[in-house]
This record gives structure tokens, C-alpha cells and sequence, in this order.
């Protein structure tokens, strides 16, 4: 594919975000918690730097930094004390001469061991506990991804990446969707600075949702007056994330990355600093320090939102409320782990969260080893 043709092709698949539908607000939310600590850690502001297995999830575009070895990336979070677990997890992997890379990713958000109450009472009308069982709720993505450099030179390097990605959602047995849908992003180095873009669900992702019921279980649904769900669809609109980034070397041994992300949202107006019908934009903000590429501290804040003041619905009084993160990194040979620490709500109604991330260079042999 040439450089001219690979361009065409990012655009005409871009235009699909300025079109106009009727789209659910938050579908598929859980894909945009994050992924590996170290981004999550510097408040999710990654498009225009990440360049290890994790571009597969923030923007693939950046899997063409992963060359020579396989990078493998693994991460475990738990939210709300424990009641939330999600699990990520990546491999990128360079083909071709490290012309281009491939990669796949997992994610997995779950509420496990829900009491399943639809059947505490028998057909008598009595109360039995025997009869409680217990489901998951739980949402599932796998990302394959594709990515290769259009301009690979010491004064800069573009590249660009696509993602296939396909969702599968449960509510125990009862109900069950499977969904499809698209990515592309471009991201541009220099020798300081960091430049990305990212489309996702290009293509409009789609949720076809599915349910099954026995008849006690519709019975017991009409009985505590609950509609019974039918077959649906649940559209995500297409969404933009713009980001650009600033490499400072303070002394030899120390440097700063600084980045600032804009992600651009299409499905109608949104509790950001920016919102409109046309569109809402959230601003991201992270920094990282490293000390000699072994030591890393990282901040962040995100999640920029108006809410009562101290909960003050009396008055209508209201602040702006913002997420904070924080973390660190320590890298020994071809091992890097990272941590982040999250405040999922706001300074009044604090959720804080512990991430953890791990991360191997998988080192090639030589052919004479």
C-alpha cells in the first residue's frame, strides 16, 4: 500500500464521525476506563506517546514503535472495594523486519456473584432462600490490531493503525449482546514532539442485544411490575481523540513528557468543558518523569465535570470536580512495572482505586544461541 493510498484510506474512513444519528449516550463505557497503569496514571492522555503493546487499545497506530521484540502487557484493577474487577491484557508482536506490527489485546470489566432473586419465591407464594443463585455481569473486548510506519526516518517518523474489535456482554444467562466495530489512528514523532489522532467506531460499533427468560422468570418480572426486554440494538457513535505531546531533556539523566489529549465526543451533549449538541469535548493532562529510562513518576487529571457543590442540591450550586491520578514505574532489564493510583470520582466523593501493570520485552535469540 503506498503512502498516498494509506492516507486516502484513513480519511474516507474518518468521514463516518461527522455524520448524525440517533446513538445510546455510554455504550461500551468500560472501554474507556484504560489500559495499563502507566497511561491510566498520567489521566488516560496517550494518543500522540504510547508506543509498547497498550497502542493496540489507545491508538494502534503507535503498535509501529514496538520493533525488533515482542512486548507483552498486563494489568489488574478492582473498583468500588472490590465489587468491579477489570483485567487487561496485550501482546505486540513486529513482522516483516519490524515493517510492521501486529497485535491483540483483551479486556474484561465484571461484577461477579450478583444474587439472582427472581426465584425466591415458589409457586406457593413462599419465601425460599434455597431458590437465591448468584450471575456475572460482565463485558468482554478483544482488539486486533495492525500497524506500520508511512515515514520512518531520525527526524520523523509517521505511522498508522487500525483495530478490529469485537464485544460480547452478559447478564448471567438472562441476557447476552455481541458487537463489532472499528478504529484508526494516525501518530507522528519528532525528535521533541509527539502528534496523534484517533477515529473510534469508525464504522459506528453496534451492541445486538439478546434475552432469555423461562416463563416463572417472566411471571416473576411481570408480577414486581418489570418490563420484559426484548431484542435490541445499541448503536456507539463515533468518537475522536486528538492529542499532542513535548519531549523536555532537563539534564542528561532526567527527562519530562508532557501531553494533552482532547477526546471529541458525537452523541449529543455531554457534563464536559466543552459540551454542545454537536459535539463534547474532555480534556486529558498527564506528565512523566523519568530518571535515566529506569525511573518513572507520572500525573495526571481527567474527568472534568460540574456537580452540586458538597452535594448542595438546595442551593443549585455548582463546581467544577476534576479526576486525579498519580503513579510510578520501575523498569530491570526487560521488565517494567507500573503503578497508578486513581480518584474515580471526585474530591467530595472520593473512589480511590490501585492499578497494576506489568510489561516484558520478550528478547530474540540470536540464530547462533
Amino acid at each position: 500500500m503506498s503512502k498516498n493510498s494509506s492516507v486516502f484510506v484513513f480519511v474516507i474512513l474518518l468521514l463516518p464521525v461527522f455524520s448524525f444519528a440517533q446513538f445510546a449516550e455510554y455504550s461500551n463505557d468500560f472501554l474507556n476506563i484504560g489500559a495499563g497503569a502507566r497511561g491510566m496514571a498520567m489521566g488516560n492522555a496517550q494518543v500522540a506517546s504510547v508506543n509498547d503493546a497498550t497502542a493496540g487499545y489507545w491508538n494502534p497506530a503507535g503498535l509501529a514503535n514496538v520493533k525488533f521484540n515482542p512486548n507483552i502487557d498486563l494489568m489488574h484493577a478492582e473498583y468500588f472495594s472490590g465489587i468491579g474487577q477489570f483485567d487487561y491484557g496485550s501482546l505486540a508482536i513486529p513482522i516483516q523486519n519490524n515493517k510492521r506490527t501486529l497485535g491483540v489485546s483483551f479486556l474484561r470489566f465484571a461484577v461477579d456473584d450478583i444474587p439472582n432473586t427472581l426465584n425466591l419465591l415458589d409457586p406457593s407464594g413462599n419465601v425460599n432462600y434455597n431458590n437465591i443463585s448468584s450471575f456475572s455481569a460482565a463485558d468482554y473486548a478483544v482488539l486486533l490490531s495492525y500497524a506500520q510506519y508511512l515515514t520512518n526516518t531520525s527526524a520523523k517518523k509517521i505511522s498508522f493503525g487500525f483495530n478490529a474489535k469485537i464485544i460480547h456482554q452478559t447478564g448471567g444467562s438472562f441476557a447476552t449482546s455481541w458487537g463489532f466495530g472499528l478504529d484508526a489512528g494516525v501518530q507522528m514523532q519528532t525528535k521533541n514532539w509527539r502528534f496523534g489522532i484517533v477515529a473510534k467506531d469508525i464504522t459506528t460499533t453496534f451492541n445486538e442485544w439478546s434475552f432469555n427468560f423461562t416463563d416463572q422468570e417472566k411471571q416473576q418480572l411481570l408480577n414486581a411490575n418489570n418490563q420484559i426486554p426484548v431484542q435490541s440494538t445499541e448503536l456507539t457513535a463515533p468518537s475522536l481523540v486528538i492529542g499532542s505531546g513535548y519531549n523536555f531533556k532537563i539534564t542528561r539523566a532526567i527527562e519530562l513528557l508532557a501531553e494533552a489529549d482532547l477526546n471529541v465526543t458525537f452523541d449529543g451533549k455531554r457534563n464536559t468543558i466543552i459540551s454542545s449538541k454537536l459535539a463534547s469535548i474532555d480534556p486529558h493532562i498527564g506528565l512523566e518523569a523519568s530518571l535515566n529510562k529506569v525511573f518513572f513518576i507520572r500525573a495526571g487529571i481527567t474527568n472534568f465535570q460540574q456537580s452540586y457543590a458538597d452535594g448542595d442540591t438546595l442551593n443549585q450550586k455548582k463546581v467544577w470536580t476534576s479526576q486525579p491520578t498519580i503513579g510510578a514505574g520501575i523498569k530491570i532489564k526487560n521488565v517494567t512495572i507500573d503503578y497508578a493510583f486513581s480518584n474515580l470520582a471526585n474530591q467530595s466523593s472520593p473512589l480511590y482505586t490501585n492499578v497494576f501493570s506489568i510489561k516484558f520485552n520478550l528478547v530474540k535469540k540470536k540464530e547462533n544461541e
